[in-house]
């Protein structure tokens, strides 16, 4: 187990540092920052903008500053914002408890909704019901998340006005975006709990214990479920990665003030630190829970923890 854990990390460094070199290559490319901030204050010259630079960083090669960039990593200081000066690590300190709970909710609400449909779709095969979650589920499929949210804003915030349009204000502002990024998940996630109970409600084992009068709750929940958890883990996994990458877009739907809005403004500034630092943040996060995720194997499977 250690020699696994040891070889994880190792790739997971190797990772971290292939993506944050690929990204503060890329955000390069879109221009300098020196002439975004110079907008808007009359004529510039070539020795302002010098000075610009110079105060920035930015006029050293690329390398020097990555390497800077690094060097700073191993203490978590990711360099001070091109944008008011504020800490890298202040800034995404402050957004990433809004991203994280958005994230769980959002997440919660799907495996709260999947399981039971994927469940009960399985044990009605080929009858009514398993149709109609089936079709509900491909319709959950084709739905855009940004349509989605707005359409919900149309409905709730301005129509009915129960919900606020925007921001973080109490429990009701999750509703909407929560309810948006589960709604998307949770019709992937009904099918995939769909076919591994197909696959496991066949084996004996299950035969068995209905064969020993249990109930059939426990049948499902206790034997079925549990012995196809292995690839839900996985997914579910991945997917609340996958989650916490692609939370951009609702996060600037419903102005939520997460490390998603702080990337995007990032990227419009062009705040090298801050990009580079948020990008980081969210890489480690997802390469740590694809290593909790190994490890819940073992929690589940006791087979592998023997092997």
């Amino acid at each position: 187990m250690a020699s696994f854990l040891i070889k994880r990390l190792l790739q997971a460094i190797f990772v971290v540092i292939a993506l944050t070199l690929v990204v503060s290559f890329a955000i390069r490319l879109t221009g300098d920052p020196a002439v975004m901030m110079f907008q808007g204050g009359g004529s510039m010259t070539e020795e302002d903008l010098a000075r610009i630079r110079a105060a920035l960083g930015t006029d050293q090669p690329f390398f020097v500053q990555y390497f800077s960039f690094l060097k700073g990593l191993l203490t978590l200081d990711f360099g001070r914002s091109f944008v008011g000066g504020t800490p890298v690590s202040q800034l995404i300190g402050a957004a990433l408890p809004a991203t994280l709970l958005l994230a769980f909710v959002s997440m919660a609400v799907s495996i709260a909704i999947s399981i039971p449909l994927g469940i009960k779709a399985a044990t009605s095969r080929g009858r009514g019901v398993d149709q109609v979650i089936r079709i509900f589920s491909l319709i959950g499929l084709s739905f855009p998340n940004f349509w989605l949210a707005t359409m919900l804003v149309l409905l709730f915030a301005i129509t009915l006005r129960i919900l606020p349009p925007s921001g973080m204000t109490g429990i009701e502002s999750y509703i909407m975006p929560a309810l948006t990024m589960g709604v998307i998940l949770t019709a992937t996630n009904v099918r995939l709990v769909r076919t591994a109970m197909l696959e496991t409600l066949q084996s004996q084992y299950v035969m068995v214990a209905r064969a020993k009068g249990l109930s059939e709750s426990k049948v499902l929940y206790k034997h079925a479920l549990r012995n196809c958890a292995i690839p839900l883990i996985t997914y579910f996994g991945l997917q609340f990665g996958g989650l916490l990458g692609g939370i951009v877009v609702i996060e600037r739907v419903f102005n939520w003030p997460g490390l998603g809005s702080l990337a995007f403004d990032a990227v419009g500034a062009r705040d090298y630190p801050l990009l580079q630092g948020v990008i980081t943040v969210l890489s480690l996060m997802i390469v740590g829970i694809n290593l909790l995720v190994d490890i819940a194997y073992g929690l589940v499977d006791p087979r592998i923890r023997t092997e």
